[in-house]
């Protein structure tokens, strides 16, 4: 069976913060140092060993085991039900076809035929197990929230039932399928290498599973203990990949000779609104600060092209992305004076808004400890005061940062968080939502973003339209980017790379290694 695609790959140990444990949507800080660039050798590089790190003190555990560094070997060793492509597509993997009730609230995945790398078939009992154990794990609990039941079907089937309908499920089934074994290093899985030991050193290696289209057949692993560790081996060239943020708060120093590839991610920035207190409740106001963005040159300048401009809240490659809608929001400073004018802000002799002697005043809140973020605040702050808005950016500790969230102490707050893979907005936006800062309390916002998230197919954009539209009026929010993860690779070692945010691995078959 020919490989085609690969589960979640995790970032690799301690090159991001961890994330909290209620899931993939809360808040993290963010902004970094990117590595300087370094010269191209002018010859070709001699063939290495490829190498991947890992920890064998840590767990292989792909659901419950928190060693970054071990995580990054799951997509070679596990499959799921549906693996995403670069526009974040879901794509059948271990399901080959499926079914949904009338009421889209059941699912019924019928299973490929596959074995686990023991030899055993795939049975809709370990597709069950697995799920179930994804949904009490801090890794897969927020995006499974909404599924009330894993059981099995007729004829050997999987269903799953949610309390409401999301007709963009299968983008969340890209879980670990796994058989339990006690007396392995690591569960089984169905993936295209076995984590096996080598006969005379019993170091730990990936073995190529018979039939597999790989790149190499067997892959050394070298043992990597902390982020000194992970830095040595790539610098020295010991280990041949690593995945890093370079927007990232935590990202660390790598040098050496090294190419990059990004791919696109979740990781949504974003402006969000105090809409409980303060100037910032009247609604043209927040349309008018969302017209001052010029969201494209905010990523070339701050985030080093390390991210996709957009100025909804879902990923430009998606197909819910509504480029007429995202258009509307294409920086306009004449539209936003007339927005301002409208509401009695008239510039005084000094060019700032006032009204009825009352100055036109923000603050802009943000987590110093990330770099990146704490420019990109001073970069749209200094587009509002263009305006003769006058704007205070306070750049904050993280604790600090977050307990000012919590009590409403700011107008404007810049943020950043990881949207599940169906980029439902709801923890953001929602009046219930555990992400609504800004404190937004809108029914009508609420109805169209469950009807968007339990639509499907030609309705889903049709949902999708009507929502982004709402969104744009009531502005609650204003994106700003989706940042991109990097492959870090050795120079001239690797070719013929597709990452994905879930899976680095994504297209393994069409790997070229040096030396091959």
């Amino acid at each position: 069976m020919k490989y085609k695609r690969l589960p979640l790959l995790l970032l690799v140990m301690a090159l991001l913060i961890t994330l909290p444990s209620c899931g993939e949507e809360e808040p993290q800080p963010t902004p970094t140092q990117t590595p300087a660039p370094t010269a191209v050798p002018t010859q070709a590089p001699a063939p290495v060993e490829f190498v991947l790190p890992c920890d064998p003190t840590g767990s292989f555990h792909p659901i419950t085991g928190n060693s970054r560094v071990n995580l990054l070997l799951a997509p070679l060793l596990y499959r799921g039900l549906f693996a995403l492509d670069r526009n974040f597509q879901a794509q059948n993997d271990l399901c080959e076809s499926y079914t949904v009730s009338e009421d889209g609230l059941t699912w019924t995945f019928v299973l490929a035929e596959t074995t686990f790398s023991d030899g055993s078939d795939l049975t809709a009992a370990e597709v069950i197990a697995s799920l179930n154990l994804a949904r009490q794990s801090s890794r897969y609990q927020s995006r499974l929230r909404d599924v009330t039941r894993v059981g099995i079907g007729e004829g050997g089937t999987v269903t799953v039932t949610l309390s409401r309908p999301n007709g963009a499920l299968p983008a969340l089934l890209d879980v670990p399928v796994v058989k339990e074994d006690r007396d392995g290093i690591a569960p089984l899985g169905t993936g295209p290498y076995v984590l096996t030991r080598e006969e005379e050193s019993e170091a730990l290696c990936l073995t190529a599973r018979e039939g597999e289209t790989v790149p190499r057949e067997t892959v050394s692993l070298r043992s990597v203990g902390t982020s000194d560790d992970l830095i040595y081996a790539f610098d020295a060239g010991e280990i041949s990949l690593v995945d890093v943020d370079l927007n990232g708060s935590n990202t660390l120093g790598f040098s050496g000779r090294m190419e990059t590839t990004d791919y696109p991610t979740t990781g949504l920035v974003y402006l969000a609104f105090n809409m409980k207190s303060g100037l910032c409740r009247e609604e043209a106001l927040r349309r008018a600060i969302s017209l001052c963005l010029d969201r494209v040159s905010l990523v070339e300048r701050y985030l080093g092209n390390h991210a996709s401009a957009s100025a909804l809240t879902v990923h430009p490659r998606s197909g819910d992305y509504d480029r007429e809608a995202a258009a509307s929001l294409d920086q306009d400073l004449e539209a936003a004076q007339d927005l301002l004018a409208g509401l009695g802000w008239i510039p005084n002799e000094e060019g700032t808004l006032e009204r009825r002697r009352t100055v036109l005043s923000l603050k802009l809140i943000v987590n110093q400890e990330n770099t990146a973020k704490a420019a990109l605040s001073e970069a749209i702050a200094d587009s509002l005061r263009e305006l003769g808005i006058t704007v205070t950016v306070d750049k904050l500790p993280w604790e600090d940062f977050t307990a000012a969230l919590n009590r409403g102490d700011f107008d404007i707050y810049l943020g950043e968080t990881v949207l599940t893979a169906d980029f439902d907005p709801e923890p953001l936006i929602h009046s219930k939502g555990t992400m609504n800062y800004g404190g937004c309390d809108s029914e009508e916002l609420d109805a169209l973003l469950d009807a968007w998230r339990a639509a499907a197919g030609e309705e889903r954009k049709t949902a999708a339209a009507a929502l982004w539209a709402r969104m744009i009026q009531e502005a609650p929010i204003t994106a700003i980017c989706f940042k991109n993860g990097s492959l870090l690779t050795q120079w001239g070692q690797v070719s013929g790379m597709t990452p994905t945010q879930r899976d680095l691995f994504y297209g393994l078959e069409n790997w070229r290694l040096s030396g091959t």
